[in-house]
């Protein structure tokens, strides 16, 4: 299931052998997701830790989980594997479906780097289950790599061939993957702390990063935390790379629009405390 992959060392010192198998060891399991879970939660009785927060499990009725990335499954079957029978249920959006599987957490097959139908279908789900908890709920949301594309819910007024085309735009321009990410919140009705926005449930955030400088607002665009960009500085960014004029013309109208304070920006942290 997990840290369970064989290294063989074609080398003839076995000394030099030892040591190089030793350090490939120690970086797998650095990066597992199962094992960084169990690092930093644990449940004694009816206290859930998590890092150095503490939570009364029997304060809440339920506990669900979303999810979306590359690590996302090994991320919950370790969040069952803590938490046992109390995880009531969830989903998670994935790339592929894996030999193991969580038992309460479905999981929904979406696309990376480009996202299709199916990505839109699993962040209708995501945002479903967000929507329906109330504030007796904790709500874990795990994110990993890939979790951009895998959950795509355009905006009001925007298509998916639209953020498609968008999308395929900035990754063939040379743009960042913090300047692709800035578009992406702007054109999501998930991304940039949307998925918060969209629930009353508690919310226990678990990021397992893949970009330099672990941001936070970077992984997976960030839809569980306050967004520091605007439409505006979206609109730079397509400015900075000359794609206004090659981005679909619902794109260019909706970031104007934001701009325009025609729709609501993407939540900021004083809307988040």
């Amino acid at each position: 299931m997990h840290n369970n992959v064989k290294i063989n060392i074609d080398f003839p010192n076995r000394n030099v052998r030892t040591i190089v198998k030793r350090l490939l060891q120690a970086g797998l399991e650095a990066a597992d997701p199962f094992l960084a879970m169990e690092k930093i939660l644990s449940v004694e009785g009816s206290t859930l830790r998590v890092g150095e927060r503490e939570y009364d499990l029997n304060t809440f009725d339920r506990i669900m989980c979303v999810g979306a990335g590359k690590a996302s499954v090994e991320m919950a079957l370790a969040l069952e594997h803590i938490l046992g029978s109390r995880i009531f249920g969830g989903c998670l959006a994935i790339k592929n479906i894996p030999k193991y599987q969580p038992q309460k957490i479905q999981l929904f097959k979406a696309s990376h780097p480009i996202p299709n139908t199916r990505s839109v279908q699993a962040s209708k789900q995501i945002l479903s289950l967000a929507q329906s908890l109330t504030k007796q709920d904790l709500l874990f949301v795990l994110i990993s790599g890939g979790a951009s594309s895998l959950i795509a819910a355009p905006a009001s007024g925007l298509s998916l061939n639209d953020k498609k085309l968008t999308t395929s735009l900035l990754l063939r321009c040379g743009a960042t993957i913090q300047d692709i990410n800035t578009v992406r919140k702007h054109l999501s009705a998930i991304k940039g702390g949307q998925l918060a926005a969209s629930t009353s449930a508690t919310i226990i955030t678990l990021v397992l990063s893949d970009v330099l400088g672990d941001d936070l607002t970077t992984i997976g665009s960030g839809p569980t935390i306050p967004d520091p960009t605007t439409f505006q500085d979206a609109q730079e960014v397509l400015r900075q790379f000359h794609l206004l004029d090659h981005v679909p013309v619902a794109v260019k109208n909706h970031l104007e629009k934001g701009i325009h304070q025609h729709i609501p920006e993407t939540p900021k942290i004083q809307d988040m405390n």
